[in-house]
């Protein structure tokens, strides 16, 4: 079934605030913001599935207006089902002006024969900033299920003033590509990846990278590496035995980049 969410931040009287929100079967989205005295924007995207099934069609639309700070999160880990054809998500987010997003969701766990295709496009104005990530699990592990998928992908695409700035793809394949192979994923079984984007002036690009890995530190069962992007941006690339750890970094540096 075609699973539909939209939802406009706007901004007035120096506060963000939900300006529009559609949201169809089986989602749910809750302000979570009551201990907040920024005022920006907290959503939470909720949902009565026990995770996507096949033939799903997930279709999330973004808008961030003018001066409006959106972040949102997830409830829980995202499963992806076993699947006979497949299940596909369509993301679309605009950020206007001087706004700033994040979405730093739980880890996607895929199930066996698990077949799913994301794609995210991304618009973002001046004076603006993106943070969003994704991490990859490897299954059930615990229930024998590594690596079992038959096939994930994400492709993300940022563009500025029309112009692609920012490419990722991610694809796991298991049955064309050797996923434990050297250079790919060796004895890892979780991956994630975080990207930030900024079209401030006044970013301290060298300053953050260095902030962040500092913060990687703390969590010794992971390997952080950060890939600085021609402008003022980069992509942190995690790998790990496990989802949660990579998840507890990146809400950190989340909390980092959210309050510049």
């Amino acid at each position: 079934m075609e699973c539909r969410l939209d939802i406009v931040a706007g901004y007035k009287e120096g506060k963000s605030y939900v300006k529009n929100l559609y949201v169809g079967k089986p989602f749910r989205v809750v302000s979570v913001a009551q201990r907040k005295t920024d005022n920006k924007l907290y959503q939470m995207i909720m949902t009565s599935s026990p995770g996507i099934l096949d033939g799903d069609e997930y279709v999330l639309n973004i808008d961030v207006e003018d001066n409006a700070a959106l972040q949102l999160q997830s409830q829980s880990y995202q499963r992806l089902f076993n699947m006979g054809d497949e299940a596909t998500q369509q993301l679309r987010i605009n950020i206007h002006d001087n706004s700033s997003f994040t979405y730093v969701p739980h880890p996607v766990v895929p199930h066996e024969n698990s077949n799913f295709k994301s794609k995210a496009s991304i618009s973002i104005g001046d004076q603006s900033q993106l943070i969003i990530s994704e991490i990859i699990t490897c299954g059930r592990k615990h229930s024998g299920e590594v690596f079992k998928l038959k096939c994930f992908q994400n492709l993300t695409e940022i563009y500025h003033h029309n112009k692609l700035v920012v490419k990722d793809n991610i694809l796991i394949q298991p049955d064309l590509i050797p996923i434990e192979s050297i250079g790919i994923l060796e004895n890892y079984t979780h991956q994630g990846s975080l990207i930030f984007y900024s079209t401030k002036t006044n970013v301290e690009k060298d300053e953050l990278v260095n902030n962040l890995f500092e913060i990687s530190k703390n969590h010794t069962n992971i390997e952080v590496g950060i890939s600085a992007l021609d402008d003022n941006g980069f992509i942190i690339r995690s790998l790990s035995q496990g989802g949660e750890a990579m998840y507890k970094y990146f809400l950190e540096a989340q909390d980092l980049l959210w309050e510049l």
